[in-house]
C-alpha cells in the first residue's frame, strides 16, 4: 500500500503545506518537524517557482523570497534527505511542470524516490495532460495527486476514477489564499468523487480557521492548509516553527471534532 493512504488511517487527516526556503531551509525543516509533532498527517512541500499561477499573494511572496534567498531544487532534496532520518509521515512535492521539466523529469522523479518522497502535485498540469508525467511517476513509485475543482463537473468521475493517493478537492474558484467563507457546494462534489473511487478526498484552498477546518472535515476525509501556515512563516521568520506547531495542533484538534 502506498504510504499516502496511511495519512488517512487514523480518522480525518490534517495536510500541511509549506513553501521550502522561506526564510531559509533550516527553518523550513524545523517547521516540518513541529507540524508533524503536533499532528500533521501529511506534508506538502512547495518547491518555489518564479511564476506560481495557482497561488495567491501569500504563497507567491514566499516563492519569490525563497528564490531570492538562493533556494534550489537540489538543496530542497538535501533537506528532505535529512528530514527523512526522523520524519516518517507521507510527504509530497507541490510544484509546477516547468520545475520538473527544467530539472529533467526522469532525473527529478528518480531523486524523489531516492530521498523518500511519496507523491507529486502539479497544479498546472490538467488531467488531460497527466500522461506526460504519470508513467514516470509510476516507474519511480510516486503517486501523482489529481486536483478536482468546482468547474470539473462532468470530468469528476473520470478524474476521480483514475486518482492516486488522495483526491485534492479545490474548495473554491481562483487562487490559493485565506477566505472568510467558502460557498461552493462541496458536499455534492465529494459525493460524486466517492461514487467513483475509494481513495480519500481532502479539501484545500482558503481554509484557515479551526471552524472552517471542522466544517470541511465533516464533508471530506481530510483538510489541506497552506496560506495560513505560510503567513506565519512570513510573520515570524526564524521564530516561526513553534507558532506553526501551535497552529497545527489547534487545527488538528478541530478536525478530530
Amino acid at each position: 500500500m502506498n504510504k499516502i493512504r496511511k495519512a488517512f488511517e487514523n480518522g480525518k487527516a490534517f495536510i500541511a503545506f509549506i513553501t521550502c526556503g522561506d526564510p531559509d531551509l533550516e527553518t523550513t525543516a524545523a517547521a516540518v518537524r513541529e507540524m508533524v509533532k503536533n499532528g500533521a498527517d501529511l506534508i506538502e512541500l512547495g518547491i518555489p517557482f518564479s511564476d506560481p499561477t495557482a497561488e495567491g499573494p501569500v504563497i507567491q511572496g514566499a516563492n519569490l523570497r525563497a528564490l531570492k534567498g538562493g533556494v534550489t531544487t537540489d538543496r530542497i532534496f538535501e533537506m528532505v534527505r535529512e528530514l527523512r532520518r526522523d520524519v516518517s509521515v507521507p510527504m509530497v512535492f507541490m510544484t509546477y511542470a516547468n520545475v520538473v521539466f527544467s530539472y529533467g523529469a526522469e532525473r527529478f522523479l528518480e531523486a524523489c524516490r531516492e530521498i523518500g518522497m511519496d507523491g507529486l502535485i502539479l497544479p498546472d498540469v490538467p488531467y488531460e495532460e497527466k500522461e506526460e508525467f504519470h508513467p514516470l511517476c509510476r516507474r519511480f513509485g510516486l503517486e501523482l495527486i489529481s486536483l478536482i475543482a468546482p468547474t470539473s463537473e462532468n470530468r469528476i468521475a473520470r478524474i476521480a476514477g483514475e486518482a492516486e493517493g488522495f483526491v485534492y478537492l479545490v474548495s473554491s474558484l481562483g487562487v490559493t489564499g485565506v477566505r472568510s467563507e467558502i460557498k461552493t457546494d462541496l458536499a455534492s462534489i465529494v459525493a460524486a468523487v466517492r461514487r467513483s473511487t475509494e481513495i480519500p478526498c481532502a479539501i484545500g484552498f482558503g481554509i484557515s480557521t479551526p471552524q472552517q477546518a471542522a466544517r470541511m472535515a465533516e464533508l471530506s476525509d481530510g483538510v489541506i492548509v497552506g496560506s495560513a501556515i505560510v503567513k506565519l512563516m512570513e510573520q515570524y521568520g526564524r521564530q516561526a516553527p513553534e507558532h506553526v506547531g501551535r497552529y497545527v495542533k489547534e487545527m488538528k484538534d478541530a478536525i478530530r471534532g
